[in-house]
């Protein structure tokens, strides 16, 4: 069984130090989110995350936002990946060509990310682009619910494809809320059944074909519940788990992001969020908030099943990473 914690933790630098290596084997730490400050080459890459993994038994899951566009953590050396709206406005001249590109775009992603000792990348990005959102913009797909799904899930192909598994963000949707979840508490005025059928197609498309995980917002949908859907049993136990029917990971956004204050502190943001529904919850740029969870937080491993699958495999081979190369660069020249 596994021993992994419900914490997912970042470190500081390009190497990992003494008391960062102690920190990790705490039984509450579960898993190690990188960013671009961890990041100086693709040698340097694979040993930090070899020290990660050699920090504690069974080894943290390793993650990283890497969706592409504005969002990919680590350059040089890998692929230089477009922002998802390319791809939507790819599949308005071509929907064949969108799809084929969309899964190369998947595969190419995780192959990188894997050969660099990484389990998987917090995407495909399922938000709806409504024009209002600064924080998503470009990142969604598309402002249509069936493009998002189709080229998502051949995103999500891809990367299963190589080997990894797939998180759909951010449950429900975060593209209709014009505030900035890094820095304020974005509310969504719509009606359920308005949500129901725009934001919510994709993950009804996407779960039964083996969505691996999802992370939901911190956006309160005031005419849903009072609370952000991460802090919200209706949203992740109700809809989520019960209407939907998804039983996979469900990771909480950043707990230390203005849009989870709504919960109170770093120890009340984390409870609400294992409560509403959570098994991993992620406290990123804030080491002290960190240490102080781990001092105080009460909580059993993540269930093993759903670390496992959120584990890398390495399934792609040199040829099948190059014939999906040829057809990235086809797309994109």
């Amino acid at each position: 069984m596994s021993a992994l914690g419900p914490v997912m933790v970042d470190v500081q630098g390009t190497a990992i130090t003494a008391e960062e290596r102690q920190f990790l084997a705490h039984p509450l730490v579960g898993g190690v989110i990188l960013f671009a400050r961890n990041f100086a080459s693709p040698r340097q890459l694979r040993q930090l995350t070899a020290d990660i993994r050699s920090s504690r038994s069974p080894s943290p899951l390793i993650a990283v936002d890497h969706e592409g566009g504005r969002v990919q953590r680590f350059r040089d050396g890998f692929t230089v990946i477009p922002a998802m709206r390319r791809l939507g406005l790819l599949h308005e001249a071509d929907r064949d060509r969108a799809r084929e590109a969309s899964r190369a775009t998947g595969c190419i992603i995780a192959h990188e990310l894997l050969a660099h000792g990484l389990d998987f990348s917090f995407a495909p990005v399922l938000d709806v682009d409504f024009g209002g959102s600064s924080v998503i913009g470009d990142r969604a797909f598309s402002g249509a619910p069936e493009v998002i799904a189709e080229l998502a899930g051949a995103l999500a192909e891809g990367m299963a494809e190589a080997g990894m598994a797939s998180t759909g963000k951010h449950f429900p949707g975060h593209g209709y809320a014009r505030a900035d979840s890094h820095i304020e508490v974005p509310v969504d005025p719509r009606a359920f059944a308005e949500i129901e059928a725009a934001d919510l197609l994709p993950y009804r498309r996407l779960i039964p074909r083996g969505l691996s995980a999802v992370m939901p917002a911190h956006v309160v949908y005031s005419q849903v519940d009072r609370l952000p859907a991460g802090f919200s049993k209706h949203w992740l136990k109700d809809i989520l788990r019960g209407r939907l029917g998804f039983e996979g990971m469900i990771f909480s956004d950043d707990l230390s992001m203005e849009g989870a204050s709504i919960a109170g502190g770093i120890a009340d943001r984390a409870r609400a969020a294992m409560d509403a529904g959570c098994d991993m919850v992620l406290v990123c740029n804030a080491p002290e908030a960190a240490r102080e969870l781990a001092g105080t937080l009460e909580a059993a491993p993540v269930d093993a099943a759903r670390v496992e699958a959120m584990r890398g495999k390495r399934k792609s081979d040199e040829r099948r990473y190059a014939e999906a190369k040829a057809v990235f660069d086809a797309a994109f020249a």
